[in-house]
């Protein structure tokens, strides 16, 4: 996708997501009655997207302690294998985020994982709670603390992270009062018993899975909890599980990220063949990060007027955008125009649309929900002053953002520990990880490597982007993940791809 997820603060913007069933409620209904498997399936095919997919309505309890108190209705939906004869499963496609839909990622992606697959699953999705079509939860956040630049925490101009701390506080105080039950329940445990109560629902004694970005730490979260009901599992895009941070540390990897992928785009925007699009940013790929860098700061001085009233583009828009482009090559171009005309005095840049529009205010919540829930921040102001200031200094692309505070400093204890990743459990992972990923570092994929120990294997990429598989990868990554679907053969070892 070109969208760009926000989640855990660190990884991307909150995709608006594409609504495939009427909109649930919280309801009463009893959770024995999913347990009998009551789904109602009904088309919901979209423009562009597989003309076979079906969508329903999963049950869940609001709090799995209390199993026959409060549920939540999630969306869910399938397209169904069309090669009966080839079929050995269900597959589960586990979104990004967190925020990210995933019955919108199945839109997207189903064509091509049947092209792939040639029949041998049934691919099926859920959107997690608070997100597309499953029960939301709203913290009541004004449209300025709903920016991407503002749910971030991007110091200011010089360093400085007042601002951040009183923001942080007002949107944890805000979420308390208003985000309810449903808020505190959006945890990634809970989005791995929600997953295996679709497995239960479906009624299938094992899923397989392709998890994304976060996704790959739902599917992380679910084999360490469900290890028998695994077939096999891919995750594409990992970062470091380690309990004792979970996206405090995924945060934290971003400045690396974002080195390691600056690069690609800096040799494409010195590049000759950007000169006749316009888009050529310096004659040499080296002068490309000063020319950033110094723009960024220019505008921290004066901001710019863009296209978008009311929305300037500060040095803040313009590093997040920087971190959105990265994402995938084909953006490297809009980022591109956008330093172009910044720099044109009488010009108004054209902002992207995640940049120009605040985050809806249920789509804000889950943002910071799940982030928030899943483990304890630091809460001490001075420490993060102070780590914000060494950051900036060894990472100026993202000026302190990945050491700032948040409102996971301000929020209430979690409610259960962490899920410690451990080695134990069936050898029935692969992983396929970029060498230059912007969002889950290869630094950070190799602590989930590690975690796991024999029971994955790992497919190196050497290329940039995140999101490998039938994404930003290539033809050798995706023949691996393709072939370990189809025949559960795995590399007898970690292996290579060159690009």
């Amino acid at each position: 996708m070109t969208t760009y997820k926000l989640g855990a603060l660190a990884l991307s913007a909150a995709a608006v997501a594409v609504t495939l069933s009427a909109s649930p409620l919280t309801t009463t209904a009893r959770a024995a009655d999913t347990a009998s498997g009551g789904l109602v399936w009904t088309n919901c095919a979209q423009k562009d997207g597989p003309a076979t997919q079906e969508c329903a309505t999963l049950t869940v309890p609001v709090d799995y302690s209390d199993p026959r108190g409060p549920q939540l209705s999630l969306a869910v939906s399938r397209i169904r294998s069309d090669r009966p004869g080839e079929r050995r499963g269900t597959l589960a496609v586990i979104p990004g985020g967190p925020g990210s839909s995933g019955v919108q990622r199945l839109t997207t992606k189903g064509d091509a994982l049947r092209r792939e697959l040639g029949g041998t699953y049934d691919l099926v999705a859920l959107d997690p709670r608070g997100v597309g079509g499953s029960a939301k939860a709203s913290c009541g956040l004004d449209e300025g603390d709903r920016r991407m630049v503002t749910l971030r925490s991007w110091p200011a101009a010089d360093g400085s992270i007042d601002e951040n701390v009183e923001r942080s506080r007002r949107t944890a105080e805000a979420c308390a009062r208003n985000g309810g039950d449903v808020l505190r329940s959006m945890t990634t445990a809970n989005q791995a018993r929600d997953l295996d109560r679709f497995r239960q629902a479906l009624g299938e004694e094992k899923l397989s899975a392709w998890g994304v970005s976060y996704g790959t730490y739902v599917g992380a979260v679910y084999a360490q909890k469900f290890p028998q009901r695994t077939d096999r599992w891919v995750f594409d895009s990992s970062n470091d599980p380690d309990p004792s941070r979970v996206a405090r540390g995924w945060l934290a990897y971003m400045g690396e990220g974002v080195e390691d992928r600056f690069p690609d785009f800096a040799a494409w925007a010195a590049h000759p063949d950007r000169a006749k699009e316009g888009l050529r940013l310096a004659e040499r790929p080296e002068d490309v990060r000063p020319l950033v860098i110094a723009l960024a700061e220019r505008l921290d001085r004066e901001p710019k007027e863009s296209a978008k009233a009311g929305v300037p583009v500060t040095g803040n828009v313009l590093r997040q955008a920087l971190q959105n482009a990265l994402y995938s090559d084909g953006a490297f171009a809009g980022f591109a125009r956008l330093v172009v005309d910044a720099q044109v005095p009488d010009r108004k840049p054209t902002l992207p649309p995640q940049l120009a529009e605040a985050l809806s205010d249920e789509d804000a919540a889950i943002t910071v929900g799940v982030i928030c829930n899943d483990v304890k921040w630091p809460r001490s102001v001075p420490a993060h002053q102070r780590a914000v200031t060494a950051d900036r200094a060894r990472h100026p692309l993202t000026a302190g953002l990945p050491a700032n505070i948040t409102p996971c400093s301000f929020w209430k204890a979690p409610a259960e520990k962490p899920t410690r990743i451990t080695d134990r459990g069936p050898s029935n992972i692969l992983m396929i990880q970029s060498l230059r990923d912007p969002a889950t570092p290869y630094a950070a994929g190799l602590k989930m490597r590690r975690a796991l120990g024999d029971r994955a294997r790992l497919v190196t990429v050497d290329h940039g982007g995140h999101g490998m598989y039938l994404g930003n990868g290539n033809a050798c990554g995706d023949a691996a993940v393709t072939r370990f679907l189809r025949t559960g053969e795995r590399p007898a070892s970690d292996t290579y791809c060159a690009n």
